[in-house]
């Protein structure tokens, strides 16, 4: 009787065991799902290479300032603070992108603003005391771009207001996404 209760109990233990592992087995697939369908849809190599040195020849004097040295563009007298056309801002230096002309907007700053991020997951906020006050910087995940800050006093959908500096960006017009690898983007302006 004392042996049938032992097998009982290692026949449980085993069981137990089997369907911990099958659990952890279950959450490791459903977090590598979940992972899949949260990565980019562009074709860009994700993996972003280039020294210092490469950069400064690169980029023009502004652009490194910006995204190297955390610099600020004038307001009014940038390259997309109006622009109107319909396409997507990526990053100067990575080519990840990050916002839609359909969620830009007027701020009335004289700065490119956005609603909202294209991937929430290709912007990394952090806190910025410089100046004597304390906002929200914007960087690019990949290529840690200094791209400008975000504001809670944006218009609905978010109440966010992305101020973004014009030379953290390069515009891809719509009629050019196929072209330069960003095809599936094209369906945020069907």
């Amino acid at each position: 009787m004392i042996k049938n209760k032992r097998k009982g109990f290692i026949h449980m233990g085993i069981i137990a065991v089997a369907l911990t592992i099958m659990i952890i087995v279950g959450l490791t697939l459903v977090r590598g799902q979940e992972k899949k369908e949260a990565e980019p849809m562009y074709e860009q190599d994700k993996k972003w290479h280039e020294t210092e040195a490469e950069l400064r020849e690169r980029l023009t004097e502004l652009q490194y300032r910006v995204t190297r040295e955390d610099a600020t563009e004038p307001p009014f007298h940038n390259k997309y603070w109006d622009n109107k056309e319909d396409g997507i801002y990526v990053d100067i230096i990575s080519g990840e992108p990050l916002f839609s002309s359909r969620d830009k907007y007027n701020s009335g700053t004289g700065w490119p603003s956005f609603t909202r991020p294209i991937h929430a997951e290709n912007i990394q906020e952090q806190l910025d005391r410089r100046y004597g006050t304390t906002r929200v910087e914007v960087r690019s995940t990949t290529a840690d771009s200094h791209l400008g800050h975000v504001f809670k006093d944006g218009p609905p959908p978010t109440g966010l207001r992305y101020c973004i500096n014009s030379a953290a960006l390069r515009f891809i017009p719509r009629e050019q996404l196929e072209a330069e690898g960003y095809g599936s983007y094209l369906q945020l302006f069907e």
